[in-house]
């Protein structure tokens, strides 16, 4: 049985910057196993699980790719001056939300992934406004401007750490009222949280065709992950999973949280399998939202155009404040998500294309 507030938990509060993810592998694998019948890291770091299909003949089965990226947005030391750290950003990180946050500065150490020192807490902090220049309060302080302060004399800093080192946020998910959970990360390690669940659903249901969750690597940064993936599994069809922009009190948009999956439709998301996901979710009475996209923007690109082509549909995520440490999911979205993608899977046949 999958607890999805405490998975979503687990899976959020843990590190795993853009390009850095090996932090993260084994707790993914760990949540992988227990619902699929194998699971192995690929050579550039995503983790990939395998749901087999019934024998359904001599033929080997189709195979259906879900694609959830588990990287994180962050920063990285871009240099020292006097015991404070200058940084820069790792994948889309907003410079509006840094000011005043908490972090953890992580050292590498001595490159060997041995004795690897304990993360350094440290704060971006600015100068008080009784002491800025008139008018510079007014600006939007840029990632030239910022600097991380961890306490420390010059000296020990300049012993410690090092220019490349990674800067995560220093949060906890937090529960909300109404079913909500707000945190870092939640792009997109909901969706990661939602394959678990569609494996832990496949568990009871009877499908044909092969079902092979990846979570990928490096797609705030290159898309990394999802492009070597559709490359080696060559699948048949594909379901990328990502967060989309939700109703907020300073942004007015059709979709919410708590009103289902977003379906996307629109030229590069494949008519026929598109339509299947809206036929599954009116199957199981489920409430779902439609958002047109013309595509590019997620793991769906790069699986779409991976050697000969890709039909490929992408099931977003309701999420508010993209891109900050408080992150906001309604948690019944990401459970119907996963149950979605496991009655779609097992509806799959030959004539799936026809």
């Amino acid at each position: 049985m999958v607890q999805t507030e405490e998975l979503i938990q687990t899976l959020t509060n843990a590190v795993g910057l853009s390009g850095y993810e090996s932090s993260i592998h084994q707790l993914i694998q760990s949540r992988f196993e227990p619902v699929s019948d194998e699971v192995r890291i690929s050579k550039v770091g995503s983790v990939m699980a395998w749901k087999r299909s019934a024998p359904a003949g001599d033929s080997p089965a189709k195979r259906l790719m879900l694609a959830a990226h588990m990287d994180e947005i962050g920063l990285i030391v871009s240099g020292i001056e006097k015991g404070f750290l200058r940084v820069t950003r790792v994948g889309g990180t907003d410079a509006r939300h840094m000011l005043g946050q908490r972090v953890l500065v992580h050292p590498q150490g001595d490159g060997n992934g041995k004795n690897k020192p304990a993360p350094i807490p440290g704060v971006i902090g600015s100068r008080p406004p009784h002491v800025l220049p008139p008018g510079e309060g007014q600006n939007v302080v840029q990632f030239d401007d910022l600097f991380v302060d961890v306490g420390l004399p010059a000296r020990q800093v300049e012993r410690l750490i090092q220019v490349g080192d990674l800067v995560s946020f220093d949060t906890q998910t937090t529960k909300l009222k109404g079913d909500r959970l707000t945190g870092k990360a939640m792009d997109n390690r909901v969706a990661v949280a939602a394959e678990v669940i569609c494996l832990n659903e496949l568990q009871r249901l009877k499908h044909t065709w092969d079902v092979v969750a990846v979570a990928t690597v490096g797609e705030e940064t290159s898309f990394l992950g999802a492009k070597t993936a559709a490359y080696e599994l060559r699948p048949d069809a594909a379901i990328a999973i990502d967060v989309t922009f939700a109703a907020q009190h300073d942004y007015t948009t059709h979709i919410e949280l708590g009103k289902g999956p977003v379906i996307t439709v629109g030229p590069n998301y494949h008519p026929k399998l598109t339509q299947r996901l809206i036929d599954t979710c009116k199957r199981l009475e489920m409430a779902y939202q439609i958002e047109p996209d013309i595509g590019g923007g997620t793991d769906a690109w790069p699986i779409q155009v991976s050697r000969d082509g890709v039909p490929v549909v992408l099931i977003g995520v309701p999420l508010r404040y993209m891109h900050s440490p408080v992150e906001t999911v309604h948690v019944k979205d990401v459970e119907r998500i996963g149950r979605l993608m496991a009655h779609f899977a097992a509806g799959l046949d030959d004539k799936v294309f026809d």
